[in-house]
């Protein structure tokens, strides 16, 4: 954490495709606040890794559920950006998440996200969480409206 924005885009650079939107690969603060490192960056594929802090954790020493989703939709977002032409943006209009196993306070988290629907005013995201043994965690599905970049 505390790594400023070129620092979080180059850690990512290394392992993405090339031709990518730069705002794809430079993160917002807030992956850096949770501390998610994006490791892919491809318009098929983004993938990051979270260490499970204790202030991450829930009551039962496990990864909020509420951290999990905050980490597909970085996710999903990232994914779209890296789909859309430079005018374009994105915002998140609907995620669903199912929880299938807890991930400890220590381990890390795993999130791999894949398109389900590329289309020109919505884009549909699964991102699959598992923890350090392999296992699956959770799933998140989520739809991303496109917009212009006007704000």
């Amino acid at each position: 954490m505390g790594r400023d924005p070129q620092e979080r885009a180059d850690s990512a650079s290394a392992d993405s495709a090339s031709g990518i939107d730069a705002r794809a690969v430079e993160q917002p603060p807030f992956a850096d606040f949770l501390g998610m490192k994006v490791t892919v960056v491809s318009r098929d594929l983004v993938t990051a890794e979270l260490v499970v802090r204790e202030e991450l954790g829930n009551r039962f020493g496990i990864l909020h559920g509420g951290a999990i989703m905050a980490l597909a939709d970085n996710l999903g977002g990232t994914a779209t950006i890296a789909n859309l032409p430079a005018e374009l943006t994105t915002t998140t209009i609907e995620s669903k998440t199912n929880f299938f196993a807890g991930i400890a306070v220590g381990d890390t988290a795993r999130a791999e996200c894949t398109p389900l629907h590329r289309g020109r005013s919505t884009m549909v995201w699964q991102t699959r969480v598992t923890r350090g043994d392999g296992k699956l965690a959770a799933i998140v599905t989520q739809t991303q409206l496109v917009l212009s970049g006007k704000r």
